[in-house]
């Protein structure tokens, strides 16, 4: 029998497409790892990306969207355990949101550090990112980066909108699954406070902790509402706006999914108008 190439040729180009994305995917983590460790020397500190990005899975191509999970809190939990407590801690956070539970976990551990601790918001941490934004003693966010109501939510439903049936209605005509739901709602909000109230509690007086706790849990927004540079401040939240460029260069080496056209285009490259000018094709 002879030796055809062209089946060789095919197994091969095969076997060097499948191996291309845990090449390229090995490439990429390397490159964050290069960058963490530059902003560490610049800053002197051990910085931890919480990022959450839709990511794909393997070769399929399966978008899976990310939040905060105990996956997370153990990372970073372990993170912080590695770290002596005398050096700074500096967390870039992008997310959603998530747990209540690995957020207060995170949140907590960085509350109890004695080194200085700086959270990072390149682009938005709502909900449980945002409790994990009030454990720092600075929030360093981008001009247009928002924050988020840290008000929890039963299912899919707002805990404060649940309470607020029984407010509109006589309790003899709420069913028995609406009364259990805001029982727990009612306890959800109780200790979503509580646990703000801690966090708070080194870096303001107790009752402005208490009342930011209030406003913050407490459905005074809906759960997606921006709150933004300037009613972070006024709010009393130790906010600045002194973002390293090196944050920016991290995030982009954590890239979105890109299984389609990119809804958004450009130049990847600063300029302005002189080099606009410049770049002018002769006509």
């Amino acid at each position: 029998m002879l030796f055809d190439p062209s089946w060789f040729m095919f197994f091969l180009l095969f076997f060097v497409m499948s191996l291309q994305p845990m090449l390229r995917q090995g490439m990429l983590d390397a490159a964050r790892r290069r960058a963490l460790h530059r902003l560490e020397l610049k800053r002197k500190s051990r910085v931890i990306a919480l990022v959450h990005r839709q990511e794909t899975i393997s070769l399929l191509g399966i978008p899976l969207a990310r939040y905060i999970g105990i996956e997370d809190s153990e990372a970073v939990l372990r993170a912080i355990k590695l770290t002596d407590p005398e050096m700074p801690i500096d967390l870039i956070l992008h997310t959603p949101g998530g747990l209540v539970l690995a957020a207060e976990q995170i949140a907590c551990a960085l509350q109890r550090r004695k080194a200085r601790v700086t959270v990072f918001v390149p682009h938005y941490a709502m909900s449980g990112g945002t409790l994990i934004a009030l454990a720092a003693d600075e929030i360093v966010m981008d001009e247009n980066a928002v924050l988020g109501p840290v008000d929890p939510q039963l299912g899919q439903c707002p805990a404060a909108s649940v309470l607020k049936v029984l407010e509109q209605k006589d309790i003899n005509e709420i069913d028995d699954q609406t009364l259990i739901m805001a029982d727990q709602a009612r306890k959800a909000i109780a200790q979503v406070q509580r646990t703000i109230t801690r966090i708070l509690s080194d870096r303001m007086p107790a009752e402005r902790a208490q009342a930011l706790a209030e406003t913050l849990s407490s459905g005074t927004w809906t759960h997606d509402y921006p709150i933004t540079v300037d009613e972070a401040k006024e709010l009393g939240l130790p906010v600045s706006t002194d973002m390293p460029q090196e944050v920016y260069e991290i995030m982009s080496l954590f890239p979105q999914a890109g299984m389609r056209r990119p809804s958004v285009e450009y130049i990847p490259s600063p300029y302005g108008p002189a080099e606009q000018e410049r770049r002018r094709p002769p006509r």
